[in-house]
């Protein structure tokens, strides 16, 4: 049967869709998970194409698969199923790929660290490269998980329809968790799929400097004609922008010029917009305006995802338990983990021997083993607390019972069970001699909390950063 037989059927049931979900204020759900094209079909099936295994995953256990095919289905008058790929959407055409090779778990000698020859295709746009951007930061070789699929997917929708589907938005999260990733693809992809966009990446700090030398040698002029006139802004780590006032009103008039002509603008920040200081209204309100969406730390099945990919990319295999090693091991960013399997093949190449499991303990002691163990004490963390609530370290000692000194003192006994070996017993006396199961039970209310209450899981984030910081 044609491939396009059922195309228009397929439309209208999206278009109703969207139309149903829009009337019911569910217009970014539709948005993020209804994030497919049509590829083809046969007597029974459509074949969809999505952004990666695991968005199709999550639109099946939300029923959004089924909501789609019972659609189809009440229009054609046929059971027709839905089936997918996952289709490279960074370019329109897309070289084949050879599988990474599976390591061998059963052996009698350890898997010696090996080039895979492969030869790249290339594409159709792969001739229009951006001088700004990294050509490696794709949509491809970014893995989503569940700490990333809304960034991740809510950037694509803004690729395919910049100044649109959500502008502005606001990436924030940890270091070396992908947020200049996610942001440089949306530029790559709207680079190579358009004809001739004006795109700029840089960073705040670049933006001031550059702002600042114009002022100086009295070209501003051009500095606004190289800014406002641009199709998408790109500016990385806003944070630095906190307290420079003559910067923030220039980008207040530059955002200004490309939100009106329908211009996309990306911003990312190691923190919420809420927690940054020394900004003027207004530009809090611009940041504020459009989508705002953060990156968490992988889990563990993300990181064994973004340990696989990493090996595709370098043409590189590794065994099994050395890449099960790793993700186990390694929690803390995509950044660290890139680094742990790098150090490790560089070692295992540069030596000529197998790479084992007691090879990569050994040479990722230092990032594997968490800098801060030991170092990290009760007191650092009541102080950070303390500070962060304006309230006094005796505070969250004390018996005080009003919400303004409870909510913190839970925070700090979560954290102290997080960041540090101690027991509940030893925790609950440097808290006012609390006992054991008052402090288990601070903590659980806490890991309650941020399941559901996204406020309370930046708050506790950027605390755990900064008593990491304390100590440095």
């Amino acid at each position: 049967m044609s491939s396009q037989n059922y195309k228009d059927f397929f439309e209208e049931a999206i278009k109703q869709i969207r139309e149903e979900m829009n009337s019911n204020n569910q217009s970014d759900e539709f948005a993020l998970w209804f994030n497919m094209d049509y590829v083809e079909d046969t007597l029974s099936q459509i074949t969809v194409s999505v952004s990666s295994e695991f968005m199709w995953i999550q639109m099946n256990s939300k029923k959004y698969v089924q909501r789609l095919e019972n659609k189809i289905n009440e229009l054609t008058g046929q059971q027709i199923s839905i089936t997918h790929i996952v289709k490279n959407k960074q370019t329109v055409s897309v070289p084949k790929k050879e599988p990474l090779p599976e390591p061998e778990t059963k052996t009698t000698e350890p898997e010696i660290v090996r080039p895979v020859e492969k030869k790249s295709e290339p594409t159709e746009n792969s001739h229009k490269k951006h001088p700004q951007l990294n050509e490696n930061f794709t949509f491809e070789t970014f893995v989503p998980g569940e700490n990333s699929i809304y960034a991740y997917n809510a950037s694509i929708s803004a690729a395919k329809n910049p100044g649109k589907a959500y502008n502005p938005i606001l990436i924030y999260g940890g270091v070396g968790l992908g947020k200049t990733h996610l942001m440089q693809a949306l530029g790559n992809f709207i680079y190579s799929n358009n004809e001739k966009p004006k795109i700029a990446y840089t960073s705040a700090e670049n933006f001031t400097n550059e702002f600042t030398a114009s002022l100086k040698n009295q070209t501003i002029d051009n500095f606004k004609k190289k800014y406002r006139s641009l199709d998408v802004l790109l500016l990385d780590d806003i944070q630095f922008l906190e307290g420079k006032e003559g910067t923030q009103e220039e980008l207040f008039h530059t955002f200004n010029s490309i939100y009106d002509k329908n211009g996309q603008i990306v911003f990312t920040s190691d923190r919420p917009i809420k927690e940054l200081k020394g900004f003027t209204e207004r530009i809090s309100s611009r940041f504020s305006r459009g989508l705002n969406v953060d990156l968490q730390p992988p889990n563990y099945e993300n990181r064994l995802a973004i340990i696989q990919k990493k090996l595709e990319l370098l043409h590189k295999s590794i065994p099994q338990d050395v890449i099960e090693y790793i993700a186990k091991n390694c929690q803390t960013n995509v950044r660290d983990i890139e680094s742990c399997i790098t150090k490790s093949i560089g070692f295992a190449e540069l030596v000529g021997k197998p790479l084992t499991v007691e090879i990569a303990q050994n040479q990722l002691r230092d990032t594997i083993n968490d800098p801060y163990s030991g170092t990290i004490t009760i007191e650092n963390i009541q102080k950070v607390v303390a500070e962060h609530y304006n309230v006094s370290v005796s505070d969250l000692k004390s018996k005080k019972k009003d919400r303004k000194f409870v909510i913190p003192r839970q925070i700090s006994i979560y954290i102290c069970c997080s960041l540090t070996e101690y027991s509940t017993t030893e925790i609950g006396n440097e808290f006012g001699g609390r006992d054991h199961t008052t402090i288990m039970h601070a903590r659980d209310k806490v890991e309650s909390l941020l399941k559901t209450d996204s406020s309370m899981n930046s708050t506790v984030n950027l605390l755990i950063r900064a008593t990491k910081d304390f100590r440095k």
